[in-house]
């Protein structure tokens, strides 16, 4: 009795598939893909939401309050290391940089035009001339040595400009913003924060 040959159909081209896929094993690697893509998608949706907070109910001129505090305990990691370690201080600089870029696209993108809107309009072409102060010391210090007394000094000459800023937000500005807003300008103003900084966190 003849027994027929498996052996030539092994690695022929199956329909014409390179892989001799069906179709129900793409599909099921197509949805896994899609799968993987949610995902990771929904990861970094979480991660976000975590470093911005859960929600956009705090109001705004605490968190900007807050987000001054966590750069300023920034600064005093950096003031703290030692010359040698410049490693660290081009980690901690850009840690810095981030947290101040993300506070102002929220400044910038929603408090600052908020306070044109109530007729601050000198305040707001104040605070954000000094925030390109601040994009000139974040560049200097990024390109200058990180090793030795200059570089440090520096850095305390940047704290001190970053402090007299704001204090003025803190304790002038902000708060006859939130006098002259009602409650639900306030709030719509903490969930436009809130969205801003989404963006960048």
């Amino acid at each position: 009795m003849a027994t027929k040959s498996r052996s030539g159909t092994r690695g022929s081209n199956r329909g014409g598939r390179a892989f001799g896929w069906n179709g129900g094993q793409a599909g099921v690697i197509a949805a896994a893909a899609v799968a993987g893509a949610a995902v990771g998608i929904a990861a970094n949706l979480g991660r976000k939401l975590v470093a911005q907070g859960l929600s956009g109910s705090a109001d705004w001129a605490d968190t900007l309050a807050a987000e001054h505090k966590a750069v300023l305990a920034l600064f005093d990691q950096l003031e703290g290391t030692a010359d040698t370690r410049a490693g660290a201080r081009t980690h901690l600089l850009t840690k810095i940089r981030n947290a101040l870029g993300k506070h102002a696209l929220e400044e910038e993108n929603v408090i600052y035009p908020a306070l044109r809107e109530a007729n601050s309009v000198h305040d707001a072409d104040a605070l954000n001339a000094e925030h390109g102060y601040v994009k000139t010391y974040l560049y200097e210090l990024e390109n200058m040595p990180k090793e030795g007394a200059a570089w440090l000094a520096k850095v305390r000459e940047f704290r001190a400009m970053l402090e007299a800023h704001m204090r003025m937000e803190e304790e002038e500005v902000f708060p006859a913003l939130r006098g002259v807003l009602d409650a639900e300008k306030n709030a719509r103003l903490s969930s436009a924060v809130w969205r801003e900084g989404l963006k960048l966190a």
